[in-house]
């Protein structure tokens, strides 16, 4: 999968900034400190609101009770508890990374500037709009157009940028009127250019549906040596060891079909997820299976030095994907 100029947000900006809350000179309660640290996590992530399960699994992490949202806290403990809130946030966004596009307004001036490649954006969307061939289409194809450019070339959805929708009418975006390519390449133009100015004035944020597979799952679990023989033993289990199939060829079927509970990037990604499996399993020595004890004990190796490469590959190379693939 290309990048499309996303963003991945992994934890490392708060780790690596001084989040500086405002001073506190009396008591606060739970509820307001949690407000406190969301607006300078906030501040620090391209003014990102924070999705609801990442700050209830932060919370999860910090292990505080029901009571905590009432709870006042004397100006020392409520730095200490907002220091260990950002700090829980940043573990998880390492293990659940979030990808973003942040739109700022400067790919839409990158076509505007090109006059060859907008006049050729514009006439591949007039086509693709003027589904009759008459060589009309109607004005109020213009939102159309936006939404076939769509974030990956810096449209957000005017459902999270309201101005759009004042430019739009501002435009006469709403209109029946019919118009030729010529009038429509000029009406889009006027447009993407005020888009692009109010977003240079005013960036925003979106989540994309997407995952990132870099390692850092792999990581823990191999880290975790008692995490890790749980996942082997069911590995074991459910990997049928005893049939006619070298060792090698079981593991890497498993991990295929059942790798993204470890972290893996789904095969059906792209192309460079094969490549990196026919990697990594290049070099596995082949073996024949058993159900002997010994065998088990060179299964539980093998599956920690494939791992083992697995994670070193993506912390190097990250691979994103679709959440639906």
């Amino acid at each position: 999968m290309a990048d499309r100029g996303l963003k991945v947000i992994d934890g490392a900006d708060l780790r690596s900034t001084d989040l500086t809350l405002p001073e506190l000179t009396s008591t606060v309660t739970g509820d307001h400190l949690i407000k406190l640290v969301e607006s300078a996590v906030s501040a620090s992530l391209f003014g990102l609101t924070l999705p609801e399960y990442l700050k209830s699994s932060a919370l999860r992490r910090l292990d505080i009770g029901e009571s905590f949202a009432t709870k006042e806290f004397q100006v020392d403990e409520a730095r200490v508890v907002a220091k260990d809130f950002i700090a829980a946030i940043a573990d998880q966004l390492q293990d659940d990374p979030l990808v973003v596009a942040v739109l700022d307004g400067k790919p839409i001036s990158m076509f505007l500037e090109d006059e060859d490649d907008f006049a050729m954006l514009a006439e591949d969307l007039f086509t693709d709009l003027d589904t009759e061939d008459t060589g009309k289409i109607s004005k109020k194809e213009i939102r159309n157009a936006l939404a076939c450019m769509g974030v990956e070339m810096g449209i957000p959805p005017p459902s999270e940028f309201p101005p759009l929708n004042e430019i739009l009418k501002k435009h006469g975006a709403d209109e029946d009127k019919q118009l030729g390519q010529a009038q429509f390449a000029l009406v889009l133009q006027a447009i993407l250019q005020d888009l692009a100015d109010a977003l240079a004035k005013k960036h925003i944020v979106i989540i994309q549906n997407i995952k990132i597979s870099n390692g850092s799952k792999l990581i823990k679990l191999l880290a975790n040596e008692k995490l890790l023989n749980n996942t082997i033993d069911k590995i074991l289990q459910d990997s049928h060891l005893g049939n006619d199939e070298p060792t090698e060829q079981v593991i890497r079927q498993y991990l295929e079909e059942n790798g993204g509970e470890l972290g893996l990037p789904p095969k059906a990604a792209d192309d460079d997820v094969i490549l990196l499996y026919d990697s990594i399993f290049a070099n596995v020595v082949t073996k024949k299976q058993s159900t002997s004890e010994s065998e088990k004990d060179d299964f539980k190796l093998l599956m920690i030095e494939i791992l083992g490469k697995f994670a070193e590959q993506l912390e190097i190379k990250p691979v994103l994907h679709d959440i639906d693939n």
